[in-house]
Formats: structure tokens, sequence, C-alpha cells
């Protein structure tokens, strides 16, 4: 022991002791996806306090010079017998109540090891200096930065106290409340009654798009009279806790700390009463795992597991199958392949990642790519145990898969909702994840493989003067509407109301799969997009009056993928949360949309001329105000709004921000938001990670305002992958740069999703590799035998060549 002491304690001086305030690293490796219990275990930097796997820390030592590192190793104890699987009461994974995540135990080792020989010296031990113990002992104690984040349920967060809850009024009306026989007071609904605590009354709850629920009449009672509570009837037992509360104002379930005193004042006994209804969330996991949960997970199906290289599975880390879904499909793009796999390696990535490469997303983009692409880590979840090897569903082989927690907390960093352990919308992250690459690879254009989605989008307005204007922009997705109107089975949707109500009768349940849903056709929705839109009122600057216009859309360029956002959440008339359409949409494999490329200005065309009004002229042009209030909301000068408004001929919010953007630095403008702003301010902005130019823009949208300026930033996440980055005109913007080619296009991905909101439920993927589908759920990826065309989110489409 003597020499390898004696080589310690001459390297003393590489050895810290780490302070409350260093971020350290146990749990996993800064360049893959190694853990403790890895072959080798990971090797803790001693002076860093960065994690390396056994064949990357010598890359570490040769970067660093490095030496002294604490070992730890995790090795697998026995698997305990199989416990029998209980119904999840929960939407949730790891939780209780919820999905089963049962984790194996591990024992850990711990020793010292010096580089570049691998001298060990056994950890704890008292012949080891004090310095080493200290640090070995701080590292070990601490939690570890990886796991700052910890694993939570994928759904909503619980529920919380209610505001209202506390010193809620209640009318003394001599309401008592049987404890059965409860029916609707303005209708005969016997079931889906709530019991508005403020004054007793009992109505129905909120009517579903197939007429089942109720008829809104508790929804109609609150807007009448603002009495905020109310708690579903049948769902009251001895646990108050787990009655259904609903608060209107804060429109979600909550709890009520006073429910027991609230429920006695209308005289019920809550110590009796059985539970006889199903609460919001049981209902929403009953329909889930009956219908949009089976069918998207093709769940019950003898789904083979995959392993190997690219079917490699990502982990569930508390709300992250958003991420996980997207990532599947993105890392399965050519050009992301090439740019993050096939033409760089993890120690190239390494050599230029700063000094912490977990913060580098270059470094930890390059690690989940090879993560994904490499194999490595597709293997069965537990190798070594004979029961797990015999599995052959994706609902019980699972795969060891990868953590992406590095990953996501550097493509967070700029932002507040992603760096939440919330759930989030598949699409947001897909749009905030292509911004950060770009801006990775800023001065990079060629190595930017976002690139492969991006293309033109040219709006042409037609006067009735026959003039016309062209406003053109860049975009990465296609939003489409869904017209539920061009329903191709609206025969079966008509008579299924009938049907139902004959099998209720019967005292029978519809099953997910009995319920009749619109069918609608994908060309309909790409029409939808495409057809003429009238604009009223629109000002043309060749008649000097309001008239009525024509607008339609075409695409300047065809992106290599083509990626459709369907807009199954929508806002309901005089309502306040959106609503998922319950729909399907028939997606064929292969697409033409040669039809929608933009003409461009043609020939004999005559522009209409710019129209910047002369403020003291009494006969001003007309301004639609809602396009010029939308956008003072957004922190635009209201004088410079109005000119946006006029100069893009009241034709819309999107245009309108196109011109404010792209004349911000026009002589002329001459107010303070539209004046230099402070350089300071600037650098404050590019030291939380925005790109300057973005920066400078917010601020001058801003007023200066570095608040209000990153308010704007996170409100227009698209602002430097749009129209927003470019110098743009009324009819200018460069598409040289841009991906282009023929219109047909082969499905490769689709991004499904189950739930009754983004901000809750579950996604999945499924890819086209290798001339098969394939199901990617989390960590467990397996063939797919029916993968879900017809209920997707997002639909990912790669061009086809010729």
């Amino acid at each position: 022991m003597t020499e390898p002491l004696d080589l310690l304690r001459s390297n003393l001086s590489r050895v810290r002791i780490p302070e409350p305030t260093n971020r350290i690293y146990k749990h996993e490796c800064c360049v893959s996806f190694d853990t403790p219990r890895s072959e080798g275990g990971l090797f803790i930097d001693l002076h860093a306090f960065l994690a390396f796997g056994k064949d990357f820390v010598g890359w570490n030592y040769e970067k660093t010079g490095n030496p002294v590192y604490l070992n730890i190793k995790q090795t697998k104890k026995v698997v305990p017998e199989d416990r029998p699987a209980k119904k999840p009461t929960l939407l949730a994974i790891g939780v209780d109540g919820g999905f089963e995540n049962d984790e194996v135990e591990y024992e850990e080792t711990h020793s010292i090891v010096i580089l570049p020989k691998y001298v060990s010296l056994p950890f704890p031990s008292v012949e080891l200096p004090e310095k080493v113990r200290l640090a070995a002992d701080a590292i070990l104690l601490a939690e570890g930065a990886e796991r700052k984040e910890q694993l939570a349920a994928w759904t909503a967060d619980k529920k919380q106290v209610s505001v209202h809850a506390m010193n809620l009024l209640q009318i003394d009306n001599g309401v008592v409340i049987p404890p059965f026989g409860w029916k609707c007071a303005k209708c005969e609904k016997m079931d889906n009654l709530w019991l508005n605590l403020t004054d007793g009354m009992i109505l129905c709850g909120r009517k579903n798009w197939d007429g089942s629920g109720g008829n809104n009449h508790a929804f109609e009672h609150y807007m009448q009279t603002a009495y905020p509570l109310a708690v579903k009837l049948g769902t009251i037992t001895a646990d108050l806790e787990a009655a259904d509360v609903f608060s209107y104002p804060e429109d979600e379930s909550v709890l009520d700390p006073q429910l027991a005193q609230h429920l006695a004042f209308f005289g019920i006994d809550f110590s009796s009463l059985q539970k006889t209804e199903m609460t919001t969330a049981e209902r929403e996991l009953d329909q889930n795992t009956n219908f949009d949960w089976n069918r998207i997970q093709e769940s019950g199906q003898d789904v083979d597991p995959i392993f190997g290289p690219g079917y490699t599975g990502l982990v569930n880390i508390g709300n992250s199958c958003y991420m996980a879904a997207t990532m599947q499909v993105v890392f399965s793009t050519r050009s992301f392949i090439s740019r993050y796999y096939l033409n760089q390696s993890l120690k190239k990535a390494f050599e230029v990642s700063p000094a912490d490469p977990t913060v580098d997303l270059n470094m930890q983009l390059t690690k989940l790519a090879h993560g994904l692409l490499s194999g490595k880590y597709s293997v069965p979840a537990f190798e070594n145990d004979e029961k797990e090897n015999v599995a052959t569903s994706t609902t019980t082989a699972k795969q060891k898969g990868i953590r992406p927690r590095m990953f996501k907390a550097v493509i967070a960093a700029s932002h507040p909702e992603f760096s939440s352990m919330r759930q989030q919308d598949a699409l947001e992250f897909f749009l905030h994840f292509l911004d950060q690459v770009e801006r990775d690879n800023a001065g990079k254009t060629e190595l930017d493989p976002g690139r492969s989605f991006k293309f033109g989008i040219e709006d042409r307005i037609l006067c009735s003067s026959g003039k016309v204007t062209y406003n053109r922009r860049h975009d990465c997705i296609l939003s489409l509407n869904i017209p539920l109107y061009e329903a191709t089975n609206k025969e079966e949707l008509e008579s299924f109301p009938k049907q139902k109500a004959e099998k209720l009768a019967e005292g029978k349940e519809i099953t997910g799969n009995e319920i009749v849903r619109p069918r609608v056709p994908l060309e309909a929705c790409l029409a939808n997009l495409m057809a003429p839109e009238e604009i009223h009122d629109f000002y043309s600057t060749a008649l000097k009056t309001k008239t009525t216009a024509l607008k339609t859309a075409g695409l300047t360029s065809f992106p290599d993928y083509l990626v459709l956002h369907m807009r199954k959440f929508v806002m309901e008339t005089g309502g306040w949360v959106p609503k998922k359409l319950d729909v399907y949409i028939d997606v064929p494999d292969i697409i033409d949309i040669s039809h929608m490329r933009s003409k461009g200005h043609q020939a004999g065309e005559e522009l209409l001329p710019d129209g910047v009004p002369d403020e003291e002229d009494s006969d001003k042009p007309w301004v639609n105000e809602e396009i010029v209030s939308q956008l003072v909301s957004m922190g635009f000068n209201h004088l410079h709004c109005q000119k946006a408004v006029i100069n893009t001929s009241n034709a819309g919010v999107e245009e309108a921000m196109t011109w404010l953007l792209s004349h911000m630095d026009d002589p002329g403008h001459g107010s303070e938001t539209f004046a230099i702003v402070d350089q300071s301010k600037v650098d404050t902005l590019i030291s939380f990670g925005f790109q300057e130019d973005i920066a400078r823009k917010a601020l001058k949208a801003s007023g200066g305002n570095i608040e209000k300026a990153t308010d704007w930033i996170f409100s227009n996440p698209d602002a430097s992958i749009s129209s927003m980055d470019a110098s743009t005109s009324n009819a200018i913007l460069n598409d040289v740069d841009l991906p282009d080619g023929g219109g047909r296009y082969r499905l490769i991905g689709i991004v499904s999703h189950s739930g009754t909101s983004t901000q809750c439920g579950h996604y999945v993927a499924h890819v086209f590799k290798n001339d098969r589908w394939v199901i990617f759920n989390d960590n467990k990826v397996g063939a797919s035998i029916n993968p879900p065309k017809d209920m997707g989110y997002l639909y990912f489409f790669e061009r086809l060549d010729g």
C-alpha cells in the first residue's frame, strides 16, 4: 500500500473538497449514458466533480490532467418474487396508485483510483489522506446534480388547495341534501351531478362532444352566480380527500380542507356515504386505458420487443414522454443522424466542449445521438434475470434504455416551462428544440440539421382593385385545422346518439371502441389550409377605402422533412379551456403537395402601393383595432402597430408582426420603443442564453425593459426560426439557404397523445424504420402491429427523391 499512498499524496494538490455550491455529478457519465451500474462503474473527478464511464475517463485525464477519481460501482441484488399486478387508480407512473415502475435494488462499492495507470485504493480507509476522505465523503453524501429533478408522475400536478376554500360563502336558504335520489334542478339528469357548495344547488356537469356527460347546467350556474366550488355527488365518502371538488375560477380539480364543514352546512353526513360515481380523474383514466391508451400504446397485442442500434428506449424521468417521443422521431432523420452520430464522435464533441460538458448542447446532442443509435444501451432491462428475458410484450419487456437528464437540463435551460417537471406540449418542445439547435450552429448554417425541416410560406392577398400584395415568412411546421364538416362517416355520426341511447336504456355501457368518431381525410385538412380566405374591411392602399380581399397561402420551398401539426386542441365558443377534438385523421403513407407550391409574383400582376398614412390626414385608412390590440399586448408601441396593420392591409397578427420586426430599424420610427437599446441590457439577455439579434429585437419591442423582453422571447418561441429573424420586407425573403425539392412525401413518424390536454396524459412515438413500423413508448421499444396512423398529433413525412 505504501507506493499507491505515496502516489496519491503527490497528487493531493489536484484534489478539492466540494463546497455546498458545487455541482456534483455521480449518477451518469458526462459524455455517455454509463452509470455506476455499467461495467467498471463511474469515475468522479475529485477536482471538477464530473463523472465518466471507464471508456471515457481517460479522455478527461488527457484533457485536464486531473488524476484522482472516486470510483463508484453498483451491482444488482437478488430480484424479489413477483408481486401481483395492481390495477392503477391514478394516471401516473412511479407513484402510489399509479402504473408499476419497479426498480431493482443495488449494492454499492467505492474506491479511489489514480490515473493514468488506474492504481486503486480501497475506500473507506483510515489510511487515506484526510483531504481525500473528506472529498469522497462529501461527494457520496451530496445530492447528485443529475437528480435535482426527481422522478414525478407524468400527469398534471397534484391537486392544490383552492384559494376559495377557506373563506367560502355559504348561503343559509334551508337546503338539506338527502343521501340519495339526487336529480339536476334544471333537467332530468340523475348522474354526473355537482353540488354547489355556496347555495346547495344540484346541477349536471359539462356536455361531452358525443352528447354524454351532462347539459352544462352546473357551469352555467357558476357563470350566473360566480359561486366558485362544487363537489361531485357520488364521489363523497369517509375519505374526503378523494372527493371530486372542482373550482370554476381556477378551472381545475382542487382540495377543500373545509369540505367536512361545507357538507355539514347542507346536512350531509359524509361518513356513511358510498362511492357511486367516478371522479373526473378516474373517468379520464378509464377512458384512456380503455381506448386512447390502448390504441396508441398497442396494449394487449403481441408486440415483439426490438433491441439493437437505433432501437434504444428513453426512460421516463418524470413527465418527459413529450420529449422522448419527439426525439425518437427527430433522431430517425438523416440530417440529425449525420450531424450528431455519423459525422461527430463522442471524443470529438468532448474535445471541443467547454470545461463543463454537461452544459454544452453540442456535447449533449452528440451524447444523446450515440446513446440512441449505437445500440449500446438497447438491451433488456434486467439482462441477467431469466424471468425478464422470456417476456414478449411491450407492456413487460422494458429496455435498459437511457435517461436523458443532462440533455433535458441543457435544452430547457432557457425555457422555464421545459425546465419544470410538468407535462408539456410536444409541438412546443419540437419548435424550441429546433430553435436551440439553430442557435448552437449559428454561423455554420450548413451544419444545422434543423434546416431540413424549414420551408418558406407566402401569403397572396388579392384586393378587389385587382392589385396584390405578398407576405413571406419561414416556418418548420404546417399547423392544420381539422374541418369536421368534411368527415367521411356523417351517416354513422348522425345515427350514433340514437344507438347509444338505446344501449344505455338497456343498462349497457358504451365502450371506447364502440364510440363513433368523425373521420376526416388529411387531404381535407391540407385543402382547408390552402383555401381562399376572405378578409373583410380590408383597407386597399390602391382604392383608398375599405373593401373585401382574398388571401391564399402557398409554400415557396418544400423541406426535406415535412411536419404536420393537427390542431386537435381548440377553444370552444365562450369557453376558457382548450377542448380536445375526438377525431380520426385518415393519413395515407404517401402524400403529394406539389399543388401547394406558391407561384409568386406573376407577370402582369400589379402590386398594391405602400400605404404609410399621414398622421395629420383626417381621412386615415381603416385599421383593424383587434389586430392592433393583440400586438400592443405583446409589448409593441400602439402607433407602430397601427402602421404595421395598415401596411399589411389588415391581413392578420402574424403578417403585421412580420412587418413590425422587419421595420424596427427604419428611420422615422423615432420613439422610445424603437430607440437604440442599451448594450448592457443586450449582454444581460445574451448571458441568459439568447442570441444577440433576438435580444435586441425583444428589447426594442418592450421599450428596453429586460423582464418584458424575456417574456416577449418566451411568448415568441419561433422568433429565430421564422421570418422574425430575417430582414424581410413586404415582398422579399431569402429562401436560398432552405432545402427544396419535389412535393411527394412518405410518412415516417407519428407522435400521438392520449389524454384531454397537452399538459397531461402521455405521448408515444411510432417510427417507420427498416421497412417496418416501430413503437417507442418511453423505454419500451417493439415492432408495431397496428400503428395509430389516424390518431396522430404530429406527423413527420420524408421527401421522396425524384
